[in-house]
């Protein structure tokens, strides 16, 4: 999917030095309250990391309390959609004025009516609402649809997604699959547009790196409930 990169770089974490003897944890738990949450040093926002610690630093910062640095090696699964990118998610709610969206299971999407295109017609059968194509009957778009679309913008602070149906690649995924002209090579792009939790998790594949800086991040914060990777000790 457009949007998503696996980024390679280093990071430091500093760590109070009455959480030294538990480091590991530490690193964790910053990790962790990173998670979901748009990063200007990371340049998007964290879904999935996996780190090996490769050294501690002596350095003190400024304050009453010193802290001391823990460079890791990161690997960083990273979402920062930009305009004019194709995305696709699950369509939760439509009405006559706009299409609700997740994508990636977090972040929620909307395309209001200026961006469906004309030819969609809202109909409502059995007291559920639904899209219809009136040029392309089969294109239908109704809750549990997949859909692909564009990105007209990106609220990094509340994660939510403006989104347009217009350009011609967009709609019901599984319809412009059906309606390509290479079957398989849609099939393809459609597997490379989808990311499951099998793929967050595994990171298998770099495409990205974070600019080869060191990225600072402080550890004296409250972590937020989530899965943990494992971080070696060393």
């Amino acid at each position: 999917m457009e949007g998503l990169k696996i980024a390679d770089g280093n990071l430091v974490v500093y760590v109070h030095p009455s959480k030294s003897k538990s480091a590991s944890d530490a690193i964790l738990s910053e990790l962790s309250s990173q998670l979901f949450k748009f990063s200007e040093s990371l340049d998007g926002v964290l879904l999935a990391y996996d780190v090996d610690i490769i050294g501690t630093l002596g350095k003190i910062l400024p304050g009453i309390h010193p802290y001391f640095g823990v460079k890791l090696k990161s690997k960083l699964l990273l979402f920062n959609p930009k305009p004019n990118m194709l995305l696709e998610g699950k369509v939760v709610k439509l009405s006559q004025q706009a299409i609700h969206v997740i994508v990636l299971g977090f972040s929620s999407a909307v395309i209001t009516e200026e961006d469906i295109p004309k030819e969609f017609r809202y109909k409502i059968k059995r007291g559920k609402g639904y899209y219809v194509n009136r040029l392309q009957k089969q294109h239908k778009i109704k809750v549990g649809t997949i859909i692909r679309f564009t990105v007209k913008s990106f609220d990094e602070e509340i994660l939510h997604i403006s989104g347009s149906l217009l350009p011609s690649n967009t709609g019901s995924a599984l319809w412009l699959h059906t309606n390509s002209e290479d079957g398989s090579q849609d099939d393809r792009n459609s597997k490379k547009l989808r990311i499951d939790d099998d793929r967050l998790e595994s990171m298998q594949h770099s495409n990205g790196t974070i600019n080869g800086e060191i990225v600072s991040l402080n550890s004296d914060k409250k972590s937020k409930t989530s899965k943990k990777r494992k971080v070696n000790d060393s």
